[in-house]
């Protein structure tokens, strides 16, 4: 079995049944955990901002 189909069938199994009642709520979880992936692999790289800039943006942005 290739390793995509294996980390998907873990984090099936993870879920909590209460959390699952249709395909859609496994497909949710599937690409929260690809944004999250994606995210960790871009502060990894080092295009992260930190929390103070973070902060300064979002005040800007709610101003506005």
């Amino acid at each position: 079995m290739n390793k995509i189909k294996e980390q998907a069938i873990k984090l099936i199994k993870m879920t909590p049944d209460a959390d699952v009642d249709s395909l859609e709520d496994v497909l949710k979880e599937i690409y929260f955990k690809m944004q999250v992936d994606r995210g960790v692999a871009e502060i990894d790289a080092g295009l992260g901002i930190s929390n103070e800039k973070a902060k300064k943006q979002l005040k800007k942005w709610l101003k506005d």
